[in-house]
C-alpha cells in the first residue's frame, strides 16, 4: 500500500537487541527509503544510533521525560542521579556544554534542592536537556557513508 510512511512496532517488547536488529536489516530491504520509517517505543541512545544506521528516521519513546520524573539525566553517556547527597552543593550546570534554559540558569545543587522539596518543576527542568541530549543524538551521528555494522564507536 501507498502509505506516507511506515511503522514499525513489536520490537521493544521483549526481543533481544540482536533480534531487533536481525528485523531492521530485514526491513531495510523492503521499504523504500523514499519514505520515512517509524520505529516505536524504543528510544534508548544505543538504539538510536542502531536504528539510525539500520535506516529509522523517526523515533517516539518516554525514556526522557522518564529519567527526569525520576530524578536523573543524562550529561554525555553519563547518567547522573541528582537525588544524590553529592549533588547538594554542587554548583555546576547538567551539561556545560548545553544551551538550553536549565543548563544556562540552574545548577545540579539547585535541581537537587527541587527534587528533594518535592517540587513538580524539576522534572519539567530536566526534560529540557534530556530531549536536547537524545535529539544531538540523532543530529551528530546520523549515518552519511557510514557502513551499517559500524557501531564501534557507541
Amino acid at each position: 500500500m501507498d502509505f506516507p510512511g511506515n511503522a514499525i512496532g513489536g520490537l521493544s517488547v521483549g526481543e533481544t537487541k540482536a533480534e531487533m536488529h536481525a528485523v531492521l536489516d530485514a526491513i531495510d530491504l523492503i521499504l523504500p527509503e523514499s519514505k520515512p520509517r517509524y520505529l516505536m517505543g524504543v528510544g534508548t541512545v544505543d538504539d538510536l544510533l542502531n536504528g539510525t544506521f539500520r535506516g529509522v528516521d523517526i523515533f517516539d519513546c518516554v525514556l526522557p521525560t522518564r529519567l527526569a520524573r525520576h530524578h536523573a539525566v543524562m550529561s554525555g553517556r553519563e547518567r547522573l542521579n541528582l537525588v544524590n547527597a553529592s549533588y547538594k552543593n554542587d554548583p555546576h550546570p547538567i551539561n556545560e556544554s548545553c544551551n538550553c534554559y536549565t543548563c544556562q540558569n540552574f545548577s545540579r545543587a539547585y535541581l537537587r534542592h527541587l527534587i528533594v522539596s518535592k517540587e513538580m518543576l524539576s522534572a519539567t527542568l530536566l526534560s529540557n536537556p534530556q530531549l536536547i541530549y537524545f535529539n544531538s543524538i540523532i543530529a551528530r551521528d546520523a549515518p552519511g557513508d557510514q557502513s551499517k555494522d559500524d557501531t564501534n564507536h557507541l
